[in-house]
């Protein structure tokens, strides 16, 4: 998928390059972007004809790739705090019927604005309305990997067969050089057997990602094989649904029989440890267990109704401590393999690893520039940059931030939008949205 058009040519000098190529290299050096990708990574780039940014202050890092949210929910932050995740869904739906495509667009604005101020420039999104997503991340400059929700007809709040809605959505955005639209079944606890491959079949007419919940808790998990006979990830094998190009949520409740099976059948998964703390989902979803077994794990946010936050600084450090808290072992999930699900292995996720995840010439330039001399930076040393982006650095330190080698960020401040406005949108959206959760 081609870049946006010719971005002016760019370069940043001096920068401490956090590259993460195959030998995860990191050193100070120059990049040098034309036509939105990275054309020179090394020392001395020509200048000719660039705007030149005296890197010597920052770090140059891969854009961040959130490998699950749903960014329009910006006005129903704290809207369903201190739930667990049935009463949380059921204050979520009964709020959802009264969402409009306006408001849906405005919280969309708020969240994306929110992931790219955080240095994250790809996103991967779950819900309905996508075009008014679609038209947002068009609008803020960001990279849209988004998902039509699709469940079964009498089960939704969508008007019009879900189904056909996401075939109107893959149709009218096939070609968006910043949106990839693709097709989101939302759980097996709304998807009967015939919209789960309903949504695969339309997928692969597409050549379309696939995007779900799976095995977020363990009440979804039993009341599934009481209905079924199956646990969740084995009853989708059988029915012949999993496959390549399709990333699954959450995936807490695993037993070792269906880790291998999503890994056999190729199916990535979206890691959400704060959402799953949050929501009190219960156990620590085997993502070591699942790297193991081959399967490429990305890390992801949720929403910011169970997270309350769009961070991936905040989500690194956070999986980090998680994982070696729960195994008693401080050597898993160390600082690089964090970094890595949030770059490079999240761009692997969404199929698109050869062109984001890393900063190597040939990729698309999307990247974020972080000071070193921001507080959480200290001290600014090459050797210790990886560890401060795992556990250390707070989203105030991302300075600017480029998607196709352009500015959409640029001293903490948004480029191709005005911050108060779309705060103004949000909040008049929340207003109406609060009302409708008491009832009014």
């Amino acid at each position: 998928m081609p870049g946006a058009g010719a971005s002016p040519p760019l370069v940043v000098a001096d920068a401490l390059l956090v590259t993460q190529d195959p030998a995860r290299t990191v050193v100070r050096a120059d990049v040098r972007v034309e036509g939105g990708r990275f054309v020179h990574v090394g020392p001395r780039a020509p200048r000719e004809g660039a705007e030149v940014v005296d890197g010597r202050r920052f770090a140059l890092v891969p854009g961040f790739v959130n490998a699950h949210a749903h960014v329009a929910m910006g006005p129903l932050r704290g809207i369903a705090d201190d739930l667990e995740l049935s009463g949380f869904l059921e204050t979520l739906f009964r709020v959802d019927a009264h969402r409009t495509e306006e408001d849906v667009e405005a919280g969309a604005r708020a969240g994306i604005a929110e992931m790219l101020l955080g240095g994250t420039t790809s996103f991967l999104d779950l819900y309905y309305f996508e075009d008014a997503v679609a038209r947002a991340t068009e609008a803020l400059g960001a990279r849209g990997f988004l998902g039509w929700a699709v469940l079964d007809a009498d089960k939704t709040t969508q008007k019009g067969v879900p189904l056909d809605n996401a075939r109107g959505f893959l149709e009218r955005w096939a070609d968006h050089p910043r949106v990839q639209p693709l097709v989101a079944p939302q759980g097996v606890y709304v998807c009967s057997q015939e919209t789960w491959l309903g949504a695969r079949a339309l997928a692969e007419r597409h050549r379309a990602l696939l995007h779900y919940h799976l095995s977020e808790t363990r009440r979804e998990v039993h009341e599934h094989e009481a209905r079924t006979g199956r646990r969740p990830a084995a009853w989708l094998e059988e029915i012949g649904f999993l496959g390549p190009g399709q990333v699954a949520a959450h995936a807490v409740w695993l037993t070792g029989a269906e880790i291998e099976a999503l890994a056999r059948r190729r199916v990535g998964i979206a890691h959400c440890p704060s959402s799953n703390l949050k929501l009190a989902s219960g156990g620590v979803a085997p993502i070591v267990e699942l790297r193991e077994a081959g399967a490429t794990v990305g890390l992801g946010t949720d929403s910011v109704a169970s997270n309350n936050g769009l961070s991936m600084l905040r989500e690194m450090h956070l999986a980090g401590l998680l994982h070696k808290h729960q195994r008693w072992d401080a050597s898993v999930l160390p600082a690089q393999q964090l970094l890595d699900l949030a770059t490079i292995d999240g761009a692997r996720l969404l199929g698109r690893d050869r062109e984001l995840g890393s900063i190597e010439v040939g990729k698309l330039a999307d990247f974020s520039l972080v000071r070193l001399d921001h507080p959480t930076a200290v001290p600014a040393r090459p050797e210790a940059i990886v560890s401060h982006l795992a556990y250390a650095l707070a989203d105030e330190a991302v300075d600017s931030v480029f998607v196709d080698g352009r500015p959409v960020v640029r001293g903490r401040a948004l480029v191709t939008a005005d911050w108060a406005s779309i705060r103004e949108g949000a909040e008049a959206a929340a207003a109406r949205l609060w009302d409708a959760r008491r009832g009014r």
